[in-house]
């Protein structure tokens, strides 16, 4: 019987073993996508307590907490960081084979060198142990701890992007970028809170945004701003992919409508959207930058939820719309111009790992290696099951050893352990098929695969 968590955790072959140890351990991260705070980078903030750290703003707990019939006071509301944490710890026994277990435990080892099995009858001698090492463990010094080489935030075409500016007048060595994140200047479903986004867009851009024209002139300016601080990567979060035929003609109409406060309907909501995105491909491929595209995601279930703490409350799921037509029309309509630029796609749903797999393949130029990703397991399949079958799915259809490999998408400093997760889960995957006779024992070329989908695929594809 294996020991839980132990030094060879996840990896059951020698094989594995060696490739984990001798080759992926010690590589750098590339964090090309994430929704850290800079502005907690640029101050260096120091947390108060291990719920401030560890508990706010992360919903994959909050949801196994409220399943767990945690009162909501105890997870969002308005208790002490102490009673927070408390009922964390009384959850997490409940939470075996849920990967927050795994993650959990992981975080506490690391970087808190914690080795016991949190619950409650330990909770407060955890707490008090970690919250002493707190001082010490900064925004900056626990991203040099993971040896974080770059990471990039999410940040919307409005921001001013001063914080990075800041963190890199600073010296720091961690490079810290944006990407740039326009879902709101497609968000057309509400005309009210969309002509209110594109008065913060036009004064962020100095722009009377009075017009098609004026929208999409407003949008290149601030793509632009941010090509000038160091952004390469763009980012989508769509429900679904579009693609409808457009004209500037129509597009103007589309706009017309909307700011007389009036919906859109279906199509001209989708040509709306479809046609915005393409744009800004555009003006992606022209800077040799990187895209991405998260969809899949059914957002904002729970109305009560949604209205008592706003978006991100824990309350998103796996949508099932149809993906692969309007996905393919789109990249074409890019390909056909010669406009499609290096390009992530992530997918939610599992049944469509193998769709998004294929159609990655269908957009290969041979410009560069990898130019079509299908990304790495995201939010609800960013566990053990959900890397495996991702990496599978991208083994059978296209190049494993072309992929850029993991990202944490998260909002916590702590949540680098994840990297060591997929790296292990990688070199187990690898140690497997050497050990079961399905690849050869070539411990130096495959050495060097797990390092490239480590650190050095994405160190090239982004050449940040």
């Amino acid at each position: 019987m294996r020991t839980f968590l132990s030094e060879d955790f996840l990896l059951q072959t020698e094989t594995a073993k060696r490739l984990y140890f001798d080759y992926a351990k010690d590589m750098p991260v590339i964090d090309y996508h994430n929704h850290l705070p800079p502005d907690e980078i640029a101050a260096d903030r120091k947390f108060s307590s291990l719920t401030e750290a560890w508990l706010k703003g992360d919903h994959y707990k909050w949801r196994a907490m409220r399943a767990n019939g945690v009162h909501e006071d105890l997870i969002t509301g308005a208790a002490g960081d102490w009673e927070k944490f408390k009922a964390w710890a009384e959850t997490v026994p409940y939470t075996m084979r849920n990967p927050l277990y795994h993650w959990t435990h992981m975080e506490l080892r690391n970087p808190f060198g914690i080795t016991e099995i949190l619950n409650g009858d330990n909770a407060k001698k955890i707490y008090d142990a970690c919250n002493a090492q707190l001082p010490q463990l900064s925004t900056k010094a626990l991203l040099q701890h993971f040896k974080v080489d770059a990471l990039c935030t999410t940040d919307d075409p409005c921001d001013s992007l001063e914080h990075h500016t800041a963190v890199r007048e600073q010296g720091f060595a961690t490079k810290v970028l944006p990407t740039f994140r326009p879902d709101k200047a497609m968000g057309v479903e509400d005309p009210a809170a969309f002509k209110a986004y594109l008065q913060q867009l036009g004064a962020a851009a100095d722009i009377d945004i009075n017009s098609y024209a004026a929208l999409l002139e407003a949008l290149k300016k601030r793509h632009d701003y941010f090509h000038a601080r160091g952004g390469r990567l763009s980012d989508h979060g769509l429900s679904f992919f579009m693609q409808e035929d457009f004209t500037e003609s129509a597009l103007e109409e589309a706009f017309k409508t909307l700011m007389a406060g009036r919906q859109l309907d279906a199509k001209a909501t989708a040509m709306f959207k479809s046609g915005t995105l393409h744009f800004i491909c555009t003006w992606n491929h022209e800077k040799g930058w990187a895209q991405q595209f998260h969809a899949g995601a059914l957002r904002n279930n729970n109305s009560r939820l949604l209205q008592r703490i706003g978006a991100d409350a824990g309350v998103d799921s796996i949508g099932d719309w149809p993906m692969a037509e309007a996905m393919s029309r789109f990249f074409d309509g890019l390909d056909k111009q010669g406009k499609l630029a290096k390009t992530i796609v992530y997918n939610l749903n599992p049944a469509h790992n193998e769709v998004y797999a294929t159609m990655m393949g269908n957009f290969q130029d041979g410009s560069v290696a990898g130019k079509m990703q299908f990304g790495s397991g995201w939010w609800f399949l960013d566990q053990k099951d959900g890397m495996e079958k991702q990496m599978n799915a991208l083994s059978n259809m296209g190049l494993l050893s072309r992929f850029v490999g993991m990202l944490t998408d998260s909002r916590s400093f702590l949540s680098y352990s994840r990297h060591e997760y997929f790296r292990r889960i990688l070199c187990n995957l690898i140690g497997h098929d050497v050990e079961n006779g399905e690849l050869p024992a070539d411990e130096k070329w495959l050495g060097k695969m797990v390092q490239d989908i480590a650190y050095n695929n994405a160190k090239a594809y982004f050449n940040f």
